[in-house]
């Protein structure tokens, strides 16, 4: 295995080893496993803790990742041409970590250098207008001209033309997927993904071999905004993906753009409808390269929202025992700050309560800083 190393000191291979395998462990999630490794120091010794942990959250006979299965995955990355970068690497895209819920470990195949260069997320319809289409080519074409990094996520229509228009350019461009390493989706976008790996950066959060489920879909919309000093939404109708990810950026602190549309055409309304609500209304690059070249963490666009932000290294231990707090939760998502409030415990034996139920299957994070019971 070709394990990352992280600045100082250097990751030993048992140690990246056991990063995957921990990650892959049944309900560790970016926050959990963050949270482990502030309490336990390395990935070793959470391993060792994890049944324990389950056992305190009210779960017996907790098996961790099967070592097998790690190895097997390792194979088909290395295979894949591809690397694992940690959330404490050097090449870490800096914007991204910046997230409460950044992948802790992502795969990625191509330059990562392009993650640091200022980054624009370009998304939009899948059934989008030939016009649209053009348009976000031709943005694209600017953006990546103007040194921006264009991201966005494979998918038909608007991300595809995002994605070709930057290379046309010879500029540089992102693709997140929401599938393995090795699995091209949509099938109609094989070379298209395979160029950005040679020439541009693919990243995947999924392990080798996965194929796209529906709820990857939302996870990689967050790697998508959290990669950017903005996000540019150029067509999209009012219940589309992309107007998730815009919220994302917006609930991240970061820029959120879009194109506005003619009322009569139904994938234009996402986009009025963003507006409407605080989006910058944008019309050409010009306006998204000005914006974002002056973008100092205080976005014009009003769509941010409060996200609970948590360090366990500096937290307090005050007692709080996970039936105590599952008994505060219902099915009905509540900030954990509010928990806190109420428990009259310290954050961090509530957070410490709240990580035991997660690995005992019984809790759900939503985003916002919210929990429920599973």
């Amino acid at each position: 295995m070709s394990a990352a190393t992280g600045p100082q000191p250097a990751l030993s291979q048992e140690e990246a080893f056991a990063r995957i395998r921990l990650l892959r462990s049944a309900h560790i999630g970016p926050i959990s496993y963050r949270q482990l490794l502030g309490r336990f120091g390395t990935a070793v010794a959470a391993l060792e803790a994890l049944p324990d942990l389950a056992a305190h959250g009210a779960r017996r006979n907790y098996q961790t990742a099967p070592r097998e299965r790690i190895e097997r995955e390792v194979a088909a990355a290395r295979a894949a041409g591809a690397r694992y970068v940690f959330h404490d690497h050097a090449d870490y895209p800096p914007l991204l970590a910046a997230l409460e819920s950044a992948p802790p470990i992502l795969i990625a195949r191509g330059d990562l250098a392009l993650a640091s260069r200022p980054c624009v997320a370009m998304v939009g319809a899948r059934n989008a207008s030939a016009a649209a289409v053009k348009l976000a080519r031709e943005f694209a074409s600017a953006l990546a001209g103007a040194g921006f990094t264009v991201v966005s996520g494979l998918a038909r229509g608007i991300d595809g033309a995002a994605h070709e228009g930057a290379l046309a350019a010879g500029g540089g461009t992102i693709g997140v997927i929401a599938s393995g390493i090795d699995i091209a989706y949509p099938p109609q976008h094989a070379a298209l993904q395979e160029r950005i790996a040679q020439e541009g950066l693919l990243i995947a959060e999924q392990p080798p071999g996965t194929e796209p489920r529906g709820s990857h879909f939302p996870s990689r919309n967050r790697i998508i905004a959290g990669l950017s000093l903005g996000t540019l939404v150029v067509e999209a109708a009012p219940l589309s993906g992309s107007l998730i990810t815009a919220r994302l950026a917006g609930e991240a602190g970061r820029e959120v753009m879009a194109i506005p549309g003619s009322p009569l055409d139904a994938r234009s309304q996402g986009c009025n409808q963003l507006i409407r609500e605080g989006a910058v209304l944008v019309q050409t690059p010009e306006e998204v390269v000005e914006l974002l070249a002056s973008f100092d963490g205080t976005p014009r666009s009003g769509l941010r929202e409060g996200v609970l932000a948590f360090d366990y290294r500096e937290a307090d231990l005050a007692e709080a025992e996970p039936a105590d707090v599952a008994r505060m939760l219902t099915t009905a998502p509540v900030a954990v700050d509010e928990l806190i409030r109420q428990s009259g415990a310290g954050a961090g034996a509530v957070q410490m309560a709240l990580l035991e139920l997660e690995i005992a299957g019984l809790l759900v994070r939503h985003a916002g800083g919210r929990v429920s019971l599973a």
